[in-house]
Parts: C-alpha cells; structure tokens; sequence
C-alpha cells in the first residue's frame, strides 16, 4: 500500500477555488442565514418598517401644499422619490451589520470553511434585499393610502421596485468595503451618511430640478440618485422607459463590478 507523507516544515497550501455555481450555492446558504438571523432580532427591521411611513408622511405634508399646492399633486412626485431616498439609505446597515459581526469574529470562522470567499460577502447583502423589499412595499402602501394612483399601472410599479432594490444591492457593495476597511461600526456609519445625505437631498428626489437655483441644477442633473428617481418617475407615472432607466442599469452593474473583487480582496487580506 502506498502512503504519502508531508515532510516536516514543509508549508501546505490547501486550494481554495470553487466554480461558478458553488460560488452561488454558498453565497444563497449564507443569504440563508442572514434571513434566520433577522428572524431572531426582528428589531433589525425598525428602521425599514418606521421609516418609509414617518418619511412619507411628513415630507408629503410638510412640502405638498408648497411645491404642487395639494397633497394629491404633490404624491406622483415625493412616493418614486420618498422609496429611493428609503431604500438607498437602507444600504447603509449593510455595511454597519458586516463590520459588527467582524469585530465578534463571525467573519474569521467562515475564512477556514471550503466555501466561495465571496459567499459570506454577497450572502449578507441577498439577505438585505428582503429588508429593501420591505421599505418598498411599505412605500407605496403608504402612497396608496394617502390616494396616490401609479398612472403606469402595477406592472411597470413592479418594474420600478425590482429596478430600486437591484440599484441598493449594488450600492450596498459600496458600504460593505467601508465595513471591511473601517476600524468601527459607527465610523461606517458616518462615512456612508456624508456619502448618501448630499447624493440623496442635492437632487430631485423631493422638488423639481428646475425650482434650484441655476448653479445647483447642473450637480442635481448629473447625480445618479436623480436618474434612479427620475426612472422610478417614468415607470410608474407614466409607464414609460427612458434613458434614465438605462444610465441606472449601467451604473449598478459598474458599481458591482468595482467594488465586489475588491471588497473581497479586503476582506481577505483581514485573514
């Protein structure tokens, strides 16, 4: 009988590549988890449940009479709105939650399992999608109640949820390097708020572009937030596809395509 033996001091690098389809299989077993772990701390969706109605609410009665002169004129404009400046703001736990289980050390034990290295990351931010999906349906509800019709009808409102959610899954990558690089949970906090609040305020998520004054239109009509509202604006309005709906795509899939092999590679190098 042969036997193979391993001289001593001689390192052993064990392979660590998974293909393709056992990157997915891993990456929705982890996604799994995250789903189980929202279950046993249900306060994690406070914010995704409490925010789209207080948010819809108060801006709707705040600036409707001022901006359209009615609440009812006003709704078509502040919901596509109100739902992109909720959703992309929900991003930010992402990033928050990644950092927090890497300080217990969650993160440690899953480097020494034969799993895809970009399960853990990408599992963590499926799970997000049902938080997202939840301030979505919370916001239209809430647009429904308050007599806001989608002239587009529900497949195009449909279309404009999936186009929402898939842009904050993208962006979610983002926050997910500053959880990997950043030293503490509320230092990934901070930095996605001064990245978001300027993106999410400065554009036409709330008034017009043309009601600003000329030197704040031209960043306002190129911040992508606008395109992603303005989108959201045409499907369900109007139940029409414009440029916008594709600068959106292209810009997700950019933002995806950067940040997620070098979120990886940071997350590896922790190792």
């Amino acid at each position: 009988m042969n036997t193979t033996s391993i001289k001593p001091g001689v390192e052993r690098k064990l392979k660590n590549h998974t293909g393709f389809g056992q990157s997915v299989r891993n990456s929705f077993t982890m996604a799994y988890r995250g789903l189980l772990k929202i279950r046993r701390t249900p306060e994690q969706l406070f914010d995704v449940t409490l925010q789209p109605i207080i948010f819809t609410l108060m801006f709707t009665y705040i600036f409707g009479g001022a901006i359209s002169g009615d609440v009812l004129s006003y709704l078509p404009l502040i919901i596509p709105g109100i739902l992109v400046q909720t959703v992309i703001t929900t991003s930010v736990v992402t990033g928050v939650q990644l950092r927090e289980d890497m300080d217990k050390g969650v993160f440690d034990r899953f480097k020494s399992l034969p799993i895809a290295r970009i399960a853990p990351l990408a599992g963590a931010l499926l799970a997000d999608t049902i938080r997202y999906t939840i301030a979505t349906v919370l916001t239209f509800t809430m647009g429904y109640i308050m007599g806001y019709r989608p002239a587009g009808g529900l497949g195009h409102v449909a279309i404009a949820a999936v186009l929402v959610i898939f842009c904050a899954w993208s962006i979610s990558w983002i926050f997910a390097f500053f959880g990997v690089i950043a030293r503490t949970a509320s230092s990934v906090q901070g930095i996605s708020m001064i990245v978001l609040f300027p993106l999410t305020f400065l554009s036409n998520a709330f008034v017009p572009a043309d009601t600003l004054p000329n030197w704040l239109q031209w960043f306002v009509k190129f911040n992508p937030i606008s395109h992603l509202v303005t989108a959201v604006r045409d499907l369900t309005n109007s139940g029409t596809v414009g440029w916008d709906l594709a600068i959106s795509l292209i810009g997700a899939v950019v933002i995806v395509a950067i940040f997620a092999p070098i979120t990886v590679r940071a997350y590896m190098r922790k190792a």
